[in-house]
């Protein structure tokens, strides 16, 4: 009986510690197979954030220069945008940052096999397109595939992915396949800046569209340096990167050359000649102040209708002796305006140039001062002409109007009338 019972005793003991491990073991498998996905998940979503890093704090070691021997993690990352630009399998409808992606085969069709060209830079070519919807399009093409191109197509799509403004041009899509890279805009009719300031066909810029054009950029630009998070810096605001739309309203183009802003960033030079800030050549770090100088030079652009490349900040500086920094810039007025102008209307507007241009960026003024100034400009002046043609009659004229008119005789409309007469493409570093 003893010897029964102690086999039971044993057996029922061998039994249970069997079936905890087995349920010890599946209790374990099922915790790994709960914790793979979440390491899968993990992984995507640090790969998802790539994009979104190239253009921030970790942005220095992908978009300037390039690494040696054995690949660092500046290096995985642009790998990482390659296939983020290029999908997986290169068919992606969309990207990650909501930008629509096209096919080579869907382009060739909206350009006409590219044969309709709108105009030509270092950058490449760009040219009119009719897309399937009806919309036409500008589609800008790379000129090379070399590597500072690619960074600076990716870095256009990941910034204008977020980048959304009425004074900014706007990404249609993109398209990135057998090795052509290419991005499609809003048509903008008008053409650049440049094209209007330069070519005698032209018809000359009236002063008030000039000032117009450069609160439109001023506004641009505050948008960002201080509504996009985080803040970005241009670095290539030259009169050819502003392009009209029908209304002759103007936008930035061209964010190829931008980044995000940096508490300290220094890169290698790139920018146009006579646009480039003297801080940013010594330094080598940009900042804000880089497009107020860059934006300074442009509004000199519009007052004198010339060009950086001939002459125009030492024409500057010449008026500025006369000038003394406030009053005294006629001199500089472009001649295609003919006198058409307000002489204290062009002071202001030359004395805050000169204030951006200054060397000191401390200096200078921010976009959003800027702003505030072009602003004031504008509505003083259209006070000005609305008091002009609403300068009440006196009394004194009245009466002599009776006096000398009869009432059954007079014509209302011809009075209206007689009273409202009587108030009457440059070189990249």
């Amino acid at each position: 009986m003893k010897g029964v019972s102690w086999g039971l005793i044993v057996g029922v003991t061998v039994g249970v510690v069997i079936g905890i491990l087995l349920a010890a073991a599946a209790l374990f498998c099922n915790w790994l197979r709960k914790q793979g996905p979440q390491v899968g998940n993990s992984s995507s979503r640090r790969a998802s954030t790539v994009p979104i890093r190239t253009n921030g704090a970790d942005a220095s070691s992908i978009l300037s220069d390039s690494t040696t021997g054995q690949e660092s993690p500046g290096a995985e990352e642009e790998n990482s945008i390659s296939l983020w630009i290029e999908g997986p399998r290169g068919n992606g409808a969309i990207s990650v940052t909501g930008v629509p992606k096209y096919s080579l085969k869907d382009l060739q069709k909206a350009t006409c096999n590219f044969t309709t060209l709108l105009g030509q830079g270092a950058f490449g070519s760009v040219y009119k397109a009719q897309m399937s919807t009806g919309e036409t399009v500008a589609v800008k093409v790379l000129a090379t595939s070399s590597k500072q191109r690619e960074r600076e197509f990716q870095t256009e799509v990941l910034l204008l992915g977020r980048l959304h403004h009425r004074n900014l041009v706007n990404l249609v899509g993109y398209c990135a396949e057998k090795s052509k890279h290419m991005l499609i805009y809003v048509y903008m009719p008008n053409g650049s800046l440049s094209s209007h300031l330069y070519n005698d066909h032209q018809l000359a810029l009236s002063w008030d569209l000039r000032i117009n054009i450069a609160l439109d950029v001023a506004r641009g630009l505050e948008y960002l340096h201080d509504g996009a998070i985080p803040s970005v810096i241009h670095r290539d605001i030259k009169s050819p990167n502003i392009l009209l739309d029908k209304t002759m309203r103007a936008r930035v183009a061209d964010f190829g050359l931008s980044r995000e802003e940096m508490v300290s960033r220094s890169a290698p030079i790139r920018g146009t000649y006579g646009y480039l800030d003297p801080e940013y050549v010594s330094s080598r770090s940009f900042t804000k102040k880089s497009d107020v100088y860059s934006f300074g030079v442009l509004l000199f652009e519009l007052i004198a209708g010339r060009t950086p490349q001939q002459g125009l900040l030492e024409y500057v500086e010449l008026a500025a002796i006369n000038a003394d920094g406030r009053v005294g810039w006629e001199e500089l007025a472009d001649s295609r305006l003919e006198g058409s102008y307000e002489a204290q209307q062009l002071n202001e507007v030359a004395a805050l140039a000169y204030k951006c241009i200054n060397r000191l960026p401390r200096k200078r003024p921010s976009m959003r001062d800027v702003v505030q100034a072009l602003s004031n400009t504008v509505k003083e002046r259209n006070y000005r002409k609305r008091r002009k043609f609403l300068v009440p009659v006196t009394i004194e004229e009245d009466s002599a109007d009776q006096e000398t008119c009869s009432p059954m005789k007079s014509n209302p409309e011809h009075l209206r009338e007689e009273s409202f007469d009587s108030m009457s493409d440059f070189p990249d570093v």
